[in-house]
């Protein structure tokens, strides 16, 4: 499949990425309408507050949307920049796709010149935590908890700028 990274909304994509992770994590950790909705309103909110500059928000675009990744500044002078919704289809999972969009947003951040990328995600996601750490987050923070609408080991992973 052709793949292009396109940067910034694209109509559909709300929808399309609240589907990817819905299918995803449905399949692999049994979450259900919770984190989706979870997904869409938080994702939704993400697009109407997006201030370009401060903001970045990538999409690998196939046949549809089939990957994405995103970069919140919005409180990024108090806590540093939240990376968001980094997710590929099963379609493009193992082919370098999802390198290149962490590479896209790490950039972004880079340039935007904020001193610190967060995360949060959980325990049992090797693949995402090896690009994470070859990208340079590092674990700051282990602990239970149910944000995603089921009790998994939520993780915390920081990448601080020197």
């Amino acid at each position: 499949m052709s793949v292009t990274i396109q940067e910034g909304y694209s109509p559909g994509c709300i929808g399309r990425i609240a589907q990817l992770h819905a299918e995803y994590y449905n399949r692999s950790n049994g979450f259900g309408a919770e984190f989706e909705a979870k997904v869409a309103q938080e994702l939704g909110a993400f697009c109407l507050a997006y201030k370009r500059g401060r903001d970045g928000l990538w999409l690998a675009i196939g046949s549809s949307v089939e990957g994405s990744v995103a970069i919140d500044g919005s409180r990024g002078t108090e806590q540093g920049a939240h990376l968001r919704w980094f997710i590929t289809s099963d379609v493009l999972r193992g082919q370098g796709i999802g390198k290149l969009l962490l590479s896209r947003a790490i950039a972004f951040a880079d340039d935007a010149k904020y001193k610190h990328v967060h995360l949060w995600t959980f325990d049992g996601l090797p693949a995402a935590r090896h690009l994470y750490e070859a990208h340079g987050f590092q674990l700051a923070e282990e602990r239970p908890g149910a944000r995603w609408g089921k009790t998994v080991l939520e993780q915390r992973f920081v990448r601080s700028v020197a």
